[in-house]
């Protein structure tokens, strides 16, 4: 593994992520209840408050996916795999924490509007958002891995 590489795909994937997950955070709003309860200043709280988690959580299913998924050569192979466990990561939390936030703590809670998965009642946006966002970033981060390869040196052979 090239540690300049990854670092390269790192950097892209959390600024993708974050960028990304703050505008998913502001767009499916309207879906949970704070939406008519909160004030500007809490829904703004709360979008950014959403988006640092989910920086959090997305660098760590990546990180997990690398870990067990990647091997020496990622990101220059395996990367469906990661990219496969990485998504698996990011879902199986997400159903965690709306389980946990919704039905236990009642931390938030989701408007009529909110389509949900049935037989697991998790709702459609967040489980959405742990598909799209993370794969339109790490495929964008990959243009890191090709980058790379097109502009290392050739190797000399001397006679």
């Amino acid at each position: 593994m090239n540690l300049g590489t990854s670092l390269q795909f790192g950097i892209r994937y959390l600024a993708v992520l974050t960028s990304a997950s703050l505008l998913w955070e502001f767009a499916h709003m309207p879906f949970y209840t704070l939406w008519q309860t909160g004030t500007a200043g809490h829904i703004a709280f709360a979008a950014i408050h959403c988006t640092i988690g989910d920086a959090l959580i997305g660098m760590a299913a990546l990180a997990l996916a690398v870990v067990f998924a990647g091997g020496a050569h990622w990101p220059h192979k395996r990367r469906v795999r990661v990219a496969v466990v990485m998504i698996l990561l990011g879902l199986i939390y997400t159903v965690f924490s709306e389980w946990l936030n919704v039905e236990l703590r009642q931390s938030w809670a989701y408007r009529d509007i909110m389509p949900t998965v049935p037989p697991i009642g998790t709702g459609l946006t967040p489980l959405l958002q742990w598909i799209v966002i993370p794969l339109v970033a790490y495929r964008y981060s990959l243009g890191a891995v090709r980058t790379n390869v097109r502009n290392r040196p050739k190797a000399s052979v001397e006679s």
